[in-house]
């Protein structure tokens, strides 16, 4: 069902030593939640320092982004993992961060898979499972936010977490509601009018087009722009004043 609410948030935190990703200092005023990477797929621990101190500042919820051990590849690669070893690394991913946050004046308030971790659990029970036992085991009032459908939002749903839907602003989407692979072309929507009507129509009336044309039913609570797409901020503007244009109240799920 359409919302007249609805969160804004974005993968922050990515930039590792002297190298620099994404403008997360133009993006963090216009969000709600901010999806901090942990270290594992990017960010060192004083970029997450920081970025959590720019969260708190802004107002913005601090979410874990929790991925794959994998700073080489950026989290982009599917990795087989036992299921024990996947639940102890995001425990270390969760732990940190919160820990990070605290110092900065607040705490995480929910979880994120990031990129083929996240692709990864729309699907796979075990991992899905895996990390689910570890925001349970860490601290049951986290949410987990996912793509709607995911046997990872089920099986949360199921162990008794909160779960938000999840539809994203920049990226198309194939006929069965999934994410259009990153290495297909169109995976990436660009053009910040484009992706504001998008969002809006997403928003107001529970609809959005597939790549094949498909006119797709998805309800989401909160919606996603990729920190380190090009013109991030300037998607993220669009959108923000599209639906506050429209009326639209921009708040984090977490304060609901």
């Amino acid at each position: 069902m359409p919302v007249a609410r609805v969160d804004l948030n974005a993968d922050v935190g990515e930039s590792f030593g002297r190298w620099t990703l994404g403008d997360d200092d133009g993006l963090m005023p216009l969000l709600t939640s901010a999806n901090v990477a942990c270290g594992f797929h990017a960010g060192d621990p004083r970029t997450l320092l920081a970025t959590c101190r720019s969260a708190v500042g802004n107002g913005v919820a601090i979410g874990a982004q929790v991925g794959y051990r994998d700073l080489a590849g950026f989290g982009r690669r599917f990795i087989d993992i036992a299921p024990g070893d996947l639940h102890a690394d995001v425990l270390y991913q969760l732990s940190a961060l919160d820990g990070l946050a605290r110092v900065a004046g607040d705490r995480v308030r929910y979880l994120k898979p990031h990129g083929a971790l996240y692709n990864a659990v729309v699907h796979h029970a075990a991992q899905a499972d895996a990390v689910v036992r570890a925001v349970r085991d860490y601290d049951s009032s986290l949410a987990v936010l996912g793509l709607p459908g995911s046997v990872l939002l089920n099986t949360a749903a199921a162990a008794g977490l909160p779960v938000v839907r999840e539809a994203f602003a920049d990226r198309a989407y194939a006929a069965d509601g999934t994410l259009v692979p990153r290495d297909q072309p169109g995976a990436l929507i660009t053009d910040p009018a484009a992706v504001a009507s998008r969002v809006l129509r997403l928003v107001t009336e529970g609809r959005l087009l597939a790549a094949d044309g498909t006119d797709l039913s998805v309800e989401a609570e909160s919606i996603c722009v990729h920190g380190d797409s090009p013109g991030a901020v300037s998607l993220a503007r669009a959108v923000r004043d599209r639906l506050t244009g429209a009326g639209v109240e921009l708040r984090a799920f977490s304060a609901s």
